[in-house]
C-alpha cells in the first residue's frame, strides 16, 4: 500500500503555511522538501503544521534540515508547530530537537 502525504498551503504577507499530513517517508519527503523550497521563493516565514503527521523517516530529517539551511541562509525562518510525540521522539533522539524552532 503506497502512503499518501498531503501539503495544503495557505500564505499571509510574508509567512507561508504549509499543513503536512500524513507520513515523511523515502517516498513522500521529496515532496516536502520542494514544497519548502518554493515556501521560501515566497516568503521569508515558513510555519510547517504537522499536528497530523506521525511518522517521519531520516530522508524526511533531511528534508527538514535543507529547508532550515535556507531559512538560515536566506535570513529567514522555519518553524515547527503541533509536532506529535512520536515525531518529537525521533527530532530528539536524533539531535533535530536542538536544530529546528519547533512550537507545541
Amino acid at each position: 500500500m503506497e502512503q499518501v502525504m498531503t501539503i495544503a498551503e495557505t500564505r499571509n504577507e510574508n509567512r507561508v503555511q504549509l499543513t503536512i499530513e500524513g507520513r515523511v517517508d523515502t517516498n513522500t519527503s521529496p515532496q516536502l522538501q520542494k514544497a519548502i523550497l518554493q515556501a521560501f521563493q515566497k516568503g521569508s516565514t515558513v510555519v510547517l503544521d504537522m499536528a497530523k503527521v506521525d511518522y517521519i523517516s531520516s530522508s524526511g530529517l533531511r528534508a527538514l534540515l535543507i529547508g532550515q539551511k535556507t531559512a538560515n541562509s536566506k535570513g529567514g525562518k522555519m518553524t515547527l508547530m503541533h509536532v506529535c510525540a512520536s515525531v518529537m521522539q525521533v527530532f530528539e533522539v536524533t539531535g533535530f530537537a536542538s536544530m529546528l524552532t519547533i512550537e507545541s
